[in-house]
């Protein structure tokens, strides 16, 4: 007697359909489980044979043989429990096999019969949707997550009687319906708000410049200079995900179990801060399971490395490829799995090792060679891939002093940055996969980005003088689109374009012995020229970084 139940299983963010062939013959009563059941999936049918006799079912003393096709698909996780409990009930012939065939199924059991929560519902949903499932028949804790796939019904359970029951229409179960999940259900963080942060009106205005066109910054600054603090509130600045930003971010979680009992979407925009001990496979993902890593878990949100130079060389350099096109591609003996990780890199760093580099009224103890080795530890292709690199000073006296703040409050900041967004959304409406000005390829950058004759003559300039790579000039130009954006210029101006420029401190390895020397004599005609260019503009003349 054969009877077959479908299932998922978990290949990355996705789910690749899986049938349960249970086969009950004539023999010693055995229980076996093949088709490359891993770990949980091996002990399954202890579970499944214990909660069946605690539910009730008397089974038949017979040779059980459980199959998981396709073979050559590695099986993890508890999720196969429940298709297989059903499974054996139908070879048993103590359940019809008709109702099996139009649902996908998941679930883990307890030893009395309850269902346990799984990992990858969301996938699982989706997938049963594009497999011309009607349904799929889940935990009840996981019913509002699956119920964010439309056009699907979703039946909670909560024990294996309840399945049975609904299957043979004992006891009909009402599919799930969305509007039971309350505003608790979704998943919203709160971030701490821009307010709180005193002075620093400079770094404040490019962390919105960031925000509003999904930028990569790195701040380098003294101890207690903010850089933490700014980085924390970034979060509470981005503009709001669009449902399809927030499914993909929900599937990532949902796959690694991080979605929490009773919350289904994610709302707010993910923050990650690893500790700079992390390995190239935690940052990136992979693994024995090759479960998505903290690249991924930031998707279409912020990761944050604070205390950057102090992360491994080889963890650091696994960063170029993904943060040039969004996704991470990883290549196992038997599977090859990609993530997504579409995300803004914010970075913080001392200016040396004692971090008193350059600092006012603070002797540095590091020699010159030292502070010049503990740069060169971030190499030079990742921070050209930085759009924005700034120096944090201490906080003045006064800012701290005053009673009340009067710092404008992260709904200010947001609002500025969505509406931005939204001049940018309807420029890319017909690019696809370009939502922001970070996500714009350099074959569209001379279409999308209109300069006036200042501007490209700045352009130009920094070009030749700071000997910046290709991939330099078009950050630039999607910098100064960025600014354009926020103040609704309808081409990128000359002070759009200086602020960008100004905003690449680290585009050059000669600036801290700037610092200390003075530009040379080389560079004073340039930057005498410079200085009549900007004579005019708003923003400061550009000299070596220190404004």
């Amino acid at each position: 007697m054969l009877a077959r139940v479908r299932s998922g299983a978990l290949m990355g963010i996705d789910v690749v359909l899986v049938e349960c062939e249970v086969d009950m013959a004539l023999g010693l009563p055995y229980f076996s489980v093949v088709g490359q059941a891993e770990g949980a999936v091996r002990e399954s049918k202890v579970r499944v044979i214990s909660a069946l006799k605690n539910t009730g079912f008397e089974l038949p003393q017979k040779r059980i043989t459980v199959n998981l096709a396709p073979a050559d698909l590695k099986k993890e996780g508890a999720a196969f429990e429940l298709p297989i409990a059903l499974g054996v009930l139908a070879a048993a012939r103590l359940l019809d096999e008709g109702p099996l065939g139009r649902l996908l199924f998941g679930g883990e059991l307890s030893l009395d019969g309850a269902i346990r929560p799984i990992k990858g519902v969301l996938p699982l949903a989706v997938a049963a949707l594009s497999g011309g499932f009607e349904g799929v028949m889940v935990p009840a804790v996981n019913a509002a997550e699956a119920a964010l796939v439309e056009g699907l019904h979703v039946f909670p359970v909560h024990t294996l009687r309840d399945a049975v029951d609904h299957l043979t229409g004992a006891r009909r179960i009402a599919p799930y319906a969305p509007g039971e999940a309350s505003a608790a259900s979704d998943f919203v963080g709160q971030a701490p708000d821009m307010s709180d942060v005193r002075g620093q009106a400079d770094l404040k205005l490019a962390l919105e410049i960031a925000a509003a066109g999904g930028h990569n910054i790195l701040m380098s600054g003294p101890p207690g200079s903010g850089k933490t603090m700014l980085a924390r509130r970034l979060p509470g600045i981005l503009p709001e995900m669009t449902f399809a930003e927030a499914m993909e971010v929900t599937k990532v979680y949902s796959v690694l179990g991080l979605l929490g009992d009773g919350h289904s979407l994610m709302r707010e925009r993910p923050f990650r801060a690893p500790h700079h001990t992390l390995s190239d496979a935690g940052l990136v993902g992979g693994g024995p399971s090759a479960r998505p890593g903290e690249l991924s878990l930031a998707h279409h949100g912020v990761l944050f490395l604070d205390e950057l130079p102090e992360f491994r060389r080889n963890v650091l350099e696994v960063l170029r490829q993904p943060m040039e096109e969004g996704v991470i591609h990883l290549a196992r003996a038997n599977q090859h799995i990609s993530y997504p990780c579409r995300v803004m890199l914010v970075a913080a760093m001392n200016p040396c090792p004692c971090g008193y580099y350059n600092v006012p009224n603070r002797p540095c103890t590091c020699g010159e060679q030292r502070v010049f080795d503990y740069h060169t530890r971030v190499s030079g292709p990742l921070l050209d891939r930085i759009d924005i690199s700034l120096q944090t000073r201490p906080v003045e006296y006064h800012h701290m002093a005053r009673a009340s703040a009067n710092e404008p409050p992260s709904r200010y900041y947001r609002e500025r940055a969505q509406a931005a967004r939204e001049r940018q959304r309807a420029r890319y409406r017909d690019e696809p996969g370009v939502h922001c000005n970070a996500q714009l390829p350099a074959h569209l950058l001379r279409r999308h980005c209109v300069m006036s004759e200042r501007a490209e003559a700045m352009l130009q300039l920094a070009m030749k003088r700071f000997g910046l790579s290709a991939r330099a000039h078009d950050r630039i130009m999607k910098l100064a689109l960025t600014r354009a954006d926020l103040e609704g210029h309808g081409r990128i101006e000359d002070v759009d374009m200086q602020l960008a420029i100004n905003c690449r401190m680290l585009d050059r390895r000669d600036w801290l012995q700037s610092k200390r020397q003075g530009p040379s004599p080389a560079s004073q005609q340039e930057d005498a020229a410079w200085r009549r260019l900007a004579a005019s503009g708003q923003a400061g003349p550009l000299e070596d970084f220190e404004g």
